[in-house]
């Protein structure tokens, strides 16, 4: 029974440890933009190391989509490249980030992603046509 308690102690001294350390960092998303959100779904807190607790966990869960989403980037194009020299087209090495990419990294963590479909049969196509009006002749 001493061990438990003695573990508790330990565990009470790592959770004050990281909360005074969350007073000193500055997260990447700002706390006003967490407050903003927070308060828009209800949650409304005085601790600012509540605050930026979220802005933390938000900032690993984007970076985790994003290491998700160049993973599948690089699994598309070097699928993509073994299709290419098979046929003999030059090699690119730029990675190219598509919304394919992030919407199968976003699909694993239950965000379902669809782009909007978009028709257009020529290039003047969702423009407004304005009618123009010819100018009458003056009869002779």
């Amino acid at each position: 029974m001493a061990e438990a308690g003695g573990q508790t102690g330990d565990s009470d001294a790592v959770l004050l440890e990281f909360l005074a350390s969350l007073m000193e960092y500055t997260p990447t998303i700002p706390d006003e933009l967490a407050e903003h959100y927070l308060s828009r779904s209800g949650f409304q807190c005085p601790d600012i190391r509540v605050t930026r607790l979220v802005s933390v966990a938000a900032q690993k869960f984007i970076s985790e989509i994003a290491n998700d989403a160049l993973q599948f980037c690089k699994i598309r194009q070097a699928n993509s490249k073994a299709a290419d020299k098979s046929r003999g087209q030059g090699k690119d090495k730029r990675l190219i980030l598509t919304t394919e990419d992030l919407s199968a990294a976003l699909k694993e963590y239950g965000v379902n992603l669809k782009k909007q479909e978009y028709f257009a049969d020529s290039p003047a196509a969702g423009t407004v046509a304005v009618p123009v009006k010819e100018k009458q002749q003056p009869e002779e």
